[in-house]
């Protein structure tokens, strides 16, 4: 009883992430939309901005949620199950003045050395493009520093299993980029319609950390704010950041070669590619993240001695992946089936033609390859922290990296001159080759953590069985596909993925998966 309960609060715990993020998203494929409308896809301010956004984002994605997640969340989260609130508050507060000297050291050497950023990330812009792109970096600088703080919210809100608040605070970010764009959308040019939008996310991100603040001060008591690494515990957050830090730096190092490898390709590459890795990073945050956000802080309490501590991995791990397969799988099925119908959906308005939502569609359809192995290695990463371990996933993100690198150029640049398409094309296989080197790294892990803690993985015929599902759910979609015609797209995707998801779960019902019915509880318990 003891182990059911606790596996049913982190269900619950992981539903709130996902709806959190599910929300946040939601209102996140609205700006998306809104920008669409505005800049379309082949424009040189889209480009310009698109980039821009990248650069200081690299600065929140190295000091942020990950790195976060995987440092401080284990260290703290222990203490809090020890009961041990003085030393929780020390390192909490230790952990904040640190990251937010840091934070702001780089903040101010990025806005310096922006010029140098760009040859780097984005050498394919010239002229007039190359200085948009400069000055919009310049401005989202400040604003990815208050978001990196907004990360410290989240870890301590995390912590205390608080989920909610911290997954939802990004729907403000996300309305204060919107306001930005309906505001001055019609009375600007696109040029200083991206700059207004750069100073619009600043705000937001002001915003977000600010609405975590109340109820964080609240939790974390006694909080104290000084810059101190006597404690041993701080040493250890920050050893253990270290090796995430590298291993985050590595991940965006190879986000942002497939963006210096997409400058390279025609005009609408980096706006179609940034499309792209909005829509299908949505089942990797929404499932992926919201399982494994639940598990850490669950998993780092774990109390016991080693093979206590591996067998209550284990039963968790494995858990996990059946609740991610049996969403990422049907995700899986429909970006590969369906792209077209939910890009235009989403983005074809104003500029974003029907030919631009088929072009999101290619580069969807790439990243079909890996998203089951790049969401299911999420919680295996997540082992690892929560086991002190934060090696072994730099390691392995360090090999999925290099085969990213040579796999991507080799399918963006060369193959699509060689087998005569367009090269605008080969951005397609940017997320292809991403894919495969996803499948690289998480046979590596699954494979170092099953020596480590015992067998974990999906069972084969339950991976059939949601596969047979998503199959045939997507045929059927795809007779409905046929029989409304060609109609506007987000009439086309009302009739066509409702379908396509009402199929695959009574399948998956009727194969007496479980899952299917604990995901329909919660949205009985949702609408109760």
């Amino acid at each position: 009883m003891p182990e059911t309960k606790k596996h049913e609060a982190t269900g619950r715990s992981a539903f709130l992430v996902a709806a959190g993020i599910l929300l946040s998203r939601l209102v996140g494929l609205v700006r998306l939309r809104v920008f669409s409308h505005y800049f379309g896809l082949e424009s040189d301010a889209a480009d310009a901005f698109n980039a821009a956004f990248r650069i200081p984002n690299f600065l929140q994605n190295l000091f942020g949620e990950g790195v976060l997640s995987a440092s401080f969340i284990p260290v703290y989260a222990n203490l809090l199950a020890r009961k041990d609130d003085q030393e929780s508050g020390r390192v909490a507060g230790a952990v904040f003045a640190i990251l937010a000297l840091t934070a702001s050291v780089l903040v101010a050497a990025g806005v310096l050395a922006t010029p140098l950023l760009i040859d780097a990330i984005a050498p394919g812009f010239h002229g007039a493009k190359r200085e948009l792109t400069i000055r919009i970096v310049r401005v989202l600088f400040p604003g990815a520093g208050l978001l990196v703080l907004s990360a410290w919210c989240l870890g301590i809100l995390n912590s205390h299993r608080k989920f909610f608040l911290s997954y939802t605070a990004p729907v403000i970010w996300n309305v204060a980029m919107i306001a930005t764009l309906v505001g001055f959308g019609r009375r600007m040019g696109l040029d200083r319609l991206a700059v207004a939008l750069a100073w619009g996310s600043v705000v937001g991100s002001a915003l977000q950390f600010g609405v975590q603040i109340p109820t964080v001060l609240r939790l974390a008591r006694p909080l104290r704010l000084r810059l101190d690494t006597t404690s041993a515990n701080v040493r250890t957050v920050i050893t253990n950041f270290v090796p995430v830090f590298i291993s985050r730096g590595v991940v965006q190092i190879s986000a942002y070669v497939d963006a210096f490898i997409a400058s390279w390709l025609p005009t609408g590459a980096v706006t179609g590619l940034t499309n792209a890795q909005l829509l299908y990073t949505l089942p990797v945050s929404l499932f992926g993240m919201s399982v494994s956000a639940a598990e850490l802080p669950a998993m780092s309490s774990v109390l016991g001695d080693e093979r206590e501590v591996a067998d209550h991995l284990c039963r968790r791990l494995n858990s996990g992946l059946r609740q991610i397969a049996f969403f990422i799988v049907p995700t899986s099925a429909g970006f590969l089936v369906f792209g077209d119908v939910v890009a235009g959906a989403l983005l074809q308005t104003g500029r974003f033609t029907h030919a631009d939502s088929l072009y999101v569609w290619g580069i969807l359809a790439g990243s079909t390859v890996g998203l089951l192995a790049t969401t299911l290695g999420r919680l295996y990463s997540s082992t690892y922290y929560a086991l002190r371990d934060t090696r072994t996933p730099l390691r392995y993100a360090i090999v999925r990296v290099a085969l990213t690198t040579a796999l991507g150029y080799l399918m963006a640049i060369p193959l699509p001159r060689l087998i005569g398409i367009d090269p605008r094309w080969g951005v397609a296989g940017l997320t292809a080759s991403a894919g495969l080197a996803g499948w690289v790294e998480f046979t590596l892990l699954r494979r170092t953590l099953n020596r480590r803690i015992g067998p974990t993985g999906l069972a084969i015929g339950y991976t059939s069985k949601l596969w047979i599902a998503a199959i045939a759910a997507a045929a059927v979609g795809w007779l409905v596909r046929i029989a409304i015609g060609r109609r506007n797209p987000i009439l086309a995707a009302a009739f066509i993925l409702p379908a396509y998801g009402a199929v695959y779960f009574a399948l998956a019902a009727a194969f007496k998966i479980e899952e299917a019915r604990a995901a329909l509880g919660r949205v009985r318990m949702l609408r109760s």
